[in-house]
């Protein structure tokens, strides 16, 4: 059943994304078309209720970052350096589903 959902991330972040500089902790930059949000968010917790994420936030597809962990940089091309601070999944089953990442700034 999750192969109905394959690649609906892709067309969401292709739509509604824009780059976003990513660097892993010792690795090199990369930029990932992905979607960045500033204001607050809507989601689900892991039981499945809905929350909502007053951090920023950044959408990213878990197969482009499998290796994604705390502490890791992104860069919106704002003006603002963020790292990750919360690492959710979105609930889908899919391969490319997203991640929901809550930000702490790091610089302005």
């Amino acid at each position: 059943m999750s192969y109905f959902l394959t690649g609906m991330a892709d067309i969401c972040s292709d739509l509604l994304g824009e780059p976003v500089t990513y660097t892993p902790k010792g690795r090199a930059s990369r930029e990932i078309q992905s979607i960045f949000r500033a204001e607050p968010i809507k989601a689900e917790d892991q039981d499945g209720h809905p929350i909502t994420i007053m951090a920023p936030t950044w959408r990213v597809r878990r197969d482009l970052v499998p290796d994604l962990a705390k502490g890791d940089r992104i860069d919106p091309q704002t003006g603002d350096l963020y790292t990750i601070a919360l690492i959710r999944p979105s609930g889908s089953p899919a391969a490319d589903a997203f991640l929901i990442c809550e930000l702490s700034k790091v610089r302005a």
